[in-house]
């Protein structure tokens, strides 16, 4: 039965994938506004299949619970790059609902898809044996965390304090911030098994920040409600709307959103162990997404319908 259900997840995304891009070319409304959600809601279903078919097992959809922690997470965690872009303007929303009833849930559903689809992509890949064989020397770094510490520090205070030419930097700081932060907690750290000789996962995960990256900017480029970007240098060679230099951040990003998975499980594993102090940590995350939605509302987004 369940082979049936990846086989269904596999195909019911193609088929709404061709009626959704068929709509939005032809300027049909809801599918123009929505492209987003039609691209990527069926993504994720597509790789639960594929995964299913390839290992025998769901990721997401045989733990619902774990599934819905992921998107909160995904939420939450983008919308402190938001609250960095309010700051560094590289990019901005155009054609916007008017109604904050519909926009506020939309912000919420597309921003939930970042962790799911990136941490999916970079799985499918590992079960389909890419950069298996991958391995390094081992090494005993113990000077590492303080130093990433240190770079990821920098790497978030330069692009606030130039803007103009270090805003590149933003997409490497978490990663060097939270890496080592995951290691003193006892979590899973990506550093430590570089440093340990494993490869793969590493691969996997860049592989599938560019993946991710073709795939959000291919569907942004025709939709409605979109994403324009203002980058104040190397705004140039743009393939859809994103300058060619840009497709390049894509891949520590995906680096960055593993590493912020693995915080919010070791944080919850160490730190939010009572169902209270859990229960308190997701109202403060909401209070964190209604003010993120209304200066969002105020600084980043350009226009309405």
């Amino acid at each position: 039965m369940r082979k049936y259900l990846a086989l269904l997840l596999i195909a019911t995304p193609l088929l709404i994938w061709a009626v959704a891009l068929w709509g939005a070319l032809q300027g049909r409304e809801s599918y123009a506004s929505w492209l987003y959600f039609f691209a990527w809601w069926p993504y994720i279903l597509l790789l639960e299949g594929w995964l299913y078919l390839l290992e025998g097992r769901f990721w997401l959809l045989a733990r619902p619970r774990e599934f819905l922690r992921i998107c909160g997470w995904s939420v939450t965690f983008w919308l402190v790059f938001e609250a960095l872009n309010l700051v560094l303007h590289n990019w901005r929303y155009a054609g916007m609902l008017p109604r904050w009833w519909l926009r506020w849930p939309g912000y919420a559903l597309a921003f939930a898809t970042v962790l799911p689809g990136i941490l999916l992509t970079a799985r499918v890949l590992t079960a389909l044996g890419a950069w298996k064989g991958a391995r390094g020397r081992s090494r005993n770094w113990t000077a590492w965390p303080p130093l990433s510490l240190i770079l990821g520090v920098l790497c978030l205070i330069l692009p606030l304090y130039l803007p103009r030419y270090a805003f590149p930097l933003i997409w490497l700081a978490f990663f060097f911030i939270l890496d080592p932060v995951n290691t003193f907690m006892g979590g899973k750290s990506l550093t430590r098994r570089w440093l340990a000789g494993e490869r793969q996962e590493t691969f996997c995960l860049l592989a599938a920040g560019l993946i991710c990256g073709i795939w959000w900017e291919a569907w942004n480029y025709p939709a409605l409600s979109k994403w324009v970007y203002v980058l104040p240098v190397l705004n140039f060679g743009k393939i859809f709307e994103m300058p060619v230099l840009g497709y390049l951040g894509f891949l520590p990003f995906a680096l960055e959103a593993a590493v912020m998975y693995n915080f919010g499980k070791a944080l919850e594993d160490r730190v939010l162990t009572s169902p209270g102090r859990r229960r308190l940590a997701w109202l403060v995350q909401l209070a964190f997404w209604l003010v993120m939605f209304a200066a969002l509302d105020a600084w980043t987004v350009i226009s309405y319908q």
